[in-house]
């Protein structure tokens, strides 16, 4: 038998319910933005599964960060895809995002009730620092096995500081690499190809009409909300809005994340300026995409505009017309063109793009690993700008001392004592706990 039948019908024989099962660990322990939730699908799919291979894995995670939406929630339901067909994406992708929403809409409806969720913030404290461990180790596995050349590596720190240190929008990154990895197809491919990657490519049956069924779905949706509510009224400018967003949004939720805050709140006034940094801290402190910052959004315009029923029922179908709208978008995207996608790896040229778009992808998580670590060893930071630079730098008085201290056991206990996972987010939970009751 060869080896390429043999790997395809070890991806048939995995069982629906054990998939289901990781789905749900990868979705609830999803923090730590598109760096760490990309490094805890690699550990779980790649490394402890090995229902992928790396150069699979890469292949998947190439194709997303050149789409737009969140990267890792579209990763999950191309991977699920690859597993399980359309069946597969969906609950993949659904999974990524329910345990984060449904966290959000708690807190959100805490936030209006209380006006206060700081306890939080406090729970989760340390389970920040696990994820800096994750995502270092994380980089330094993704290098080694995307950085296999010269190109590779200077795509890489090219990345990093196009982001950085020059504030390079992120879909000129993306762009440059995949000439350049055309351009220079012989190089990459003659080092970087795995001559054990032969898998066949199989299509799964009703993907085509799954990505009709999601756009139908997604452009009725606005529709219906404009004919039965008036394009002035808070469903249909929420419809409107994300969908807007979903279509644009390259490059993470950070790169439009300021444009969401000046139209809600000067625009469509559905939010107070703090109001959206209170939003922000909640998305990042609970599992799934940032970009369900928006659901918070959303909830407080349904809160304030929604007439003629209960403020909070209001606000309540207003968060979720508001995921709908802003996630819909993303299963289009996988299902329409995954199966493209994958015909693509036989064709050695853009084969070779999408391994250069990998190799400037390890800059990319590493300046979103920098960005995070920043945020949570340093209470305050400030950008540098001369001359076409824009660095983010911290202010060394505003140094904290207990994010330094989990980090650091973090460290410890993920590359010395080599703790597993739950184990790894357990003890780092406990002490984020305990560091918030000391002071």
């Amino acid at each position: 038998m060869s080896n390429a039948t043999s790997k395809l019908q070890e991806t048939h024989s995995i069982p629906f319910a054990e998939a289901l099962a990781v789905w749900w660990r990868i979705g609830l322990l999803s923090f730590g933005g598109p760096a760490g939730q990309i490094a805890l699908m690699h550990r779980m799919i790649v490394e402890e599964k090995k229902w992928l291979d790396e150069s699979r894995f890469l292949h998947a995670l190439n194709y997303c960060m050149l789409l737009p939406g969140p990267e890792a929630q579209q990763l999950a339901t191309y991977v699920g895809w690859l597993l399980h067909g359309v069946k597969g994406g969906l609950v993949a992708g659904i999974l990524f995002i329910l345990p984060g929403a449904a966290m959000i809409l708690a807190l959100s409806w805490a936030y209006v009730l209380l006006g206060d969720v700081s306890v939080v913030a406090g729970l989760l404290f340390g389970l920040k620092a696990a994820v800096l461990a994750i995502v270092f180790q994380a980089m330094i596995r993704l290098s080694q096995r995307a950085l296999k050349t010269p190109i590779a590596g200077l795509l890489a720190v090219a990345g990093f500081l196009a982001l950085f240190v020059f504030d390079v929008a992120f879909p000129l990154v993306v762009l440059g690499a995949a000439i350049i990895g055309w351009a220079f197809a012989t190089k990459i491919n003659a080092k970087t190809a795995d001559p054990n990657d032969t898998l066949t490519t199989d299509i799964r049956p009703g993907t085509k009409r799954a990505a009709l069924i999601c756009a139908g779905l997604w452009v009725l949706t606005v529709v219906a909300l404009i004919v039965l509510f008036g394009d002035s009224s808070v469903w249909a400018q929420i419809s409107l809005f994300f969908s807007k967003l979903a279509v644009v949004t390259f490059g993470g939720a950070y790169a439009v994340l300021a444009y969401v805050a000046q139209q809600a709140v000067e625009l469509y006034g559905w939010l107070q300026p703090g109001e959206m940094l209170d939003g922000l801290g909640l998305a990042e402190t609970t599992p799934g995409p940032l970009i369900l910052v928006t659901q918070f959004v959303g909830f407080l315009a349904g809160f304030r505009e929604a007439s003629g029923m209960h403020p909070l029922f209001g606000a309540t179908l207003a968060a979720i017309l508001t995921t709908w709208v802003t996630f819909l978008p993303c299963f289009v995207w996988i299902f329409a063109g995954a199966p493209y996608v994958e015909k693509l790896r036989g064709m050695p040229r853009l084969s070779a793009a999408l391994s250069a778009v990998t190799a400037a992808v390890v800059g990319v998580i590493a300046n979103l690993a920098l960005w995070f670590a920043l945020n949570y060893l340093f209470a305050n930071n400030f950008t540098w700008e001369t001359s076409g630079v824009s660095v983010l730098l911290p202010e060394l008085s505003s140094f904290e001392t207990g994010a330094w201290v989990l980090t650091a056991i973090a460290f410890v206990c993920m590359f010395a004592l080599r703790l597993g996972l739950f184990s790894l987010l357990g003890l780092l939970c406990l002490g984020g706990v305990v560091w918030q009751w000391l002071i």
